[in-house]
């Protein structure tokens, strides 16, 4: 039988003042006590971002989804009992509803001052948090035929993992207004194709050689080649309120990749999609999540958000079959087609509240649920 594609994932989180349900301006003090819980302190699973009111946290590399989830919730809860020692509270979301950008500083280290220095308003109001999924793929040049191949599928998992709808205090209208901030950068969204991944590398080259980006790492489209890693990296979610659904995330994205591993394995051709059909889908999967109709840049049709999660399913339900995930996986998103994404959730508190506050209070409790 063949082995499963190993998963790592990474996800970032916001730390928030319990008195004023603003966020800090200073994470050492929680790092601090995190690091001292880890069992390995050569291996940190827990690393300053580039605003001091964030922190990320790295599970291991993973051969199935119950090890995933036992990972997530090592990280979460040590986070969690580290807040609690250190006055704080964790909040995973992919913005934070009271947030200020303009309160925030940069964290002290070369690479983020020369991301503040270089993007000015861009870095500083960038106070948003994503999840993040690696899935093993050793070959290079395979790793970016999936990436082509992904790309459509890349705004359904938007959808399912949308979490950012207000900002600066208020309601943005979107699902995940965090994608539209990532989209402003010179170096993120939907990524071109590339014929071989030494005209990947050619192309990064031309990106840091022209300024547009320090390194590699600096390369935040929606998903590319693993830069530590041997790995497809999916970046297109926001942060995720609870484990499930960052447990979503890791099992859809580890299916795509297998699936179009499946493809290469049978010679069937790719996919051939208008670039302005993928920048659409995006967008209308971060304007309304799944509770509009969404856009199959394949078929070029609109189709009902839940109805678009099905064709997914249907696309991978043979790899997810073969690791075992198939009855997880549909228990979970019927979850969330019954409960809403964390943006609905997030409105149906603030529409019978008024408070943002009662916001930030939900996503404290859902985070903290392992």
């Amino acid at each position: 039988m063949r082995q499963p594609l190993t998963i790592g994932v990474e996800e970032e989180f916001f730390a928030v003042d319990p008195g004023t349900r603003s966020l800090l301006t200073d994470t050492r003090p929680l790092l601090e006590s995190a690091y001292a819980k880890q069992v390995d302190h050569a291996n940190p699973s827990y690393s300053e971002e580039l605003r001091p009111c964030m922190v990320e946290s790295r599970t291991g590399i993973c051969r199935d989804l119950n090890e995933v989830r036992a990972d997530l919730r090592d990280l979460r809860g040590n986070l969690v009992q580290a807040a609690g020692e250190t006055g704080s509270w964790i909040a995973s979301a992919g913005s934070f509803p009271l947030a200020d950008w303009r309160t925030q500083g940069f964290t002290p280290k070369p690479r983020f001052e020369h991301i503040a220095k270089t993007y000015t308003r861009l870095a500083e109001e960038h106070v948003i948090c994503a999840c993040h999924v690696h899935v093993g793929v050793e070959d290079r040049d395979t790793a970016i035929q999936v990436i082509d191949r992904v790309r459509p599928w890349l705004p359904v998992l938007s959808a399912l993992s949308s979490s950012s709808p207000f900002w600066m205090g208020g309601d943005t209208g979107y699902a995940s207004y965090r994608s539209m901030i990532w989209e402003r950068w010179p170096m993120a969204g939907t990524p071109p194709t590339f014929r071989s991944f030494d005209q990947y590398k050619k192309s990064v080259k031309l990106l840091i050689d022209t300024g547009a980006s320090a390194d590699a790492g600096q390369i935040f489209w929606d998903v590319r080649p693993g830069t530590r890693y041997e790995t497809v990296e999916f970046r297109i979610a926001d942060s995720c309120a609870t484990i499930d659904e960052t447990i979503v995330q890791a099992g859809l994205s580890r299916a795509l990749v297998q699936e179009c591993l499946n493809e290469l394995s049978r010679g069937d051709p790719s996919p051939d999609i208008r670039t302005e059909l993928l920048r659409a889908a995006k967008w209308r999967s971060a304007r309304f999540g799944l509770t509009d109709s969404l856009l199959n840049p394949i078929s070029a049709e609109l189709v009902p958000a839940h109805s678009l999660v099905d064709q997914l399913f249907t696309y991978v339900r043979s790899p997810l079959e073969e690791a075992g995930d198939w009855d997880e996986m549909t228990k979970l998103v019927e979850r969330t087609k019954c409960l809403g994404s964390s943006a609905e959730r997030q409105r149906r508190v603030f529409s019978t509240t008024n408070r943002l506050a009662d916001v930030v209070d939900l996503l404290v409790r859902e985070t903290a649920t392992l």
